[in-house]
């Protein structure tokens, strides 16, 4: 955000104040509490409601499930340590976030089995939030999670943006590119998605569990070579040959799952401006998906603010200008 100060306060009032109050209102479009009951299912299943699901958010969207759904219910859903919330029928598991670990495997594997066995009668309610691929990672049979937090190190040090990394985690993982949602079939799954992944791509948001996946090992390894990644022997036969393909649009196994997104960047960015333009600015929002290092993008995000307060271009002043996205942050040595 940014807005001109030379300009005086402007109609709003004192503009730190303000900010601070859009601010508040893009955090809260995102709060579980407020965004998730409405998408909850409208009835009950025959059979066992399940809830299960991984992200930073995953623990709170858990709570507001038990605090909105009228019947029994159990779960098991995983968090990053430190996110935890009490909830009284649905287990919470922490684990490490962004290099995961031997928890979040753990996790996974349990997740897998949690699912195993279901009928049609029953439903699984899938809980998906930024963070989630980190916390929710079971290296596929032959590749050890060493191996996988060594590619999962290298993919954050090199600059890959989030859309590509997630596609090479989707094809070295048990459980990411629909193969949790796989294993949920026959039982109905419904998925509630926040997204912090720019575009909002649901199987880029925590690598896409329970969505199927148009990528394949080919577009994973060109991503590899891309960055010189040193691949795992293991790792790299899993690519090459195929081995590592994730559940496919049109598969049998998700047909009749629905998905929704819940909250996003771009409602953020609206319920921010909402309070701009009510106290009287005009509100520009810039993108909600930008990508590119962060470094490069925050040069440009300036020399917008200071062409508009010089020049009153491409807008004329006082306003303010909004984006959103995920940049990349470059690590060099031991950063």
């Amino acid at each position: 955000m940014s807005s001109s100060e030379r300009a005086g306060p402007g109609p709003g009032g004192e503009p730190g104040t303000l900010l601070r109050s859009m601010f508040e209102a893009a955090v809260a479009s995102a709060q579980p509490a407020l965004c998730l009951p409405p998408f909850l299912p409208k009835t009950p299943p025959k059979g066992r409601f399940i809830v299960i699901g991984a992200g930073k958010a995953g623990a709170a969207m858990a709570r507001s499930v038990e605090d909105h759904w009228p019947g029994p219910l159990e779960g098991l859903v995983v968090t990053r340590y430190g996110y935890n919330v009490p909830c009284r029928h649905i287990e919470i598991i922490e684990a490490a976030h962004p290099v995961p670990d031997q928890a979040g495997a753990e996790a996974a594997r349990r997740m897998l089995a949690y699912v195993g066995g279901l009928t049609p009668d029953d439903l699984v309610l899938c809980l998906i939030s930024g963070g989630g691929s980190a916390l929710l990672s079971l290296p596929l049979a032959g590749l050890t999670l060493a191996g996988k937090q060594e590619i999962n190190a290298e993919l954050l040090r090199c600059g890959a943006t989030i859309s590509e990394m997630n596609c090479v985690r989707r094809h070295l993982s048990a459980v990411k590119g629909g193969r949790l949602g796989a294993a949920c079939h026959p039982a109905r799954l419904v998925t509630l998605l926040i997204s912090d992944v720019p575009g909002d791509n649901p199987v880029d948001i925590a690598s896409g569990p329970t969505i199927a996946d148009p990528t394949g090992c080919a577009e994973a390894l060109s991503i590899i070579e891309r960055y010189g990644i040193e691949l795992p022997p293991a790792a790299r036969d899993l690519l090459e040959q195929g081995l590592g393909e994730s559940v496919k649009p049109g598969d049998p196994r998700l047909t009749g799952s629905t998905h929704h997104l819940i909250a996003a960047p771009q409602m953020a960015l609206e319920a921010a401006a909402e309070i701009g333009r009510a106290a009287g600015y005009p509100v520009h929002i810039l993108g909600d998906a930008l990508e590119g290092e962060a470094r490069d993008m925050g040069l440009v995000m300036a020399g917008i603010a200071r062409q508009v307060a010089a020049r009153g271009q491409p807008f004329t002043r006082p306003c303010i200008l909004l984006s959103g996205g995920e940049t990349t942050v470059t690590v060099k040595g031991f950063g």
